[in-house]
């Protein structure tokens, strides 16, 4: 398994619309091969700061199979439009 992780800065002014966008877009991740969970957190100490966090069972379940997909241009019309800047994406493994 590996944990996707992504630092999301929303647009001032734009996180009511970019979660509901968001409500739309987690089912497109959630029936991916190879997907296990995820989790959409609000930041606290700065606004319109955004982590997701999402399971994958392989590293390429994500950056080739999700990212190489139909389903991926449908996430992409839902939610890049809110990023500024745009979000670097890492993974993890367990230790």
């Amino acid at each position: 398994m590996i944990l996707e992780v992504a630092i999301l800065n929303v647009i001032p002014g734009q996180s009511e619309a970019f979660e509901a966008s968001f409500q739309q877009a987690q089912q497109i991740i959630a029936g991916m091969q190879g997907y296990i969970s995820h989790e959409l957190q609000r930041c606290m100490e700065v606004e319109n700061q955004y982590i997701l966090l999402v399971r994958w069972e392989t590293l390429e379940d994500h950056t080739e199979g999700f990212r190489g997909s139909a389903e991926y241009q449908q996430w992409k019309k839902l939610l890049h439009h809110y990023y500024d800047p745009f979000p670097v994406v890492h993974h993890y493994e367990l230790v």
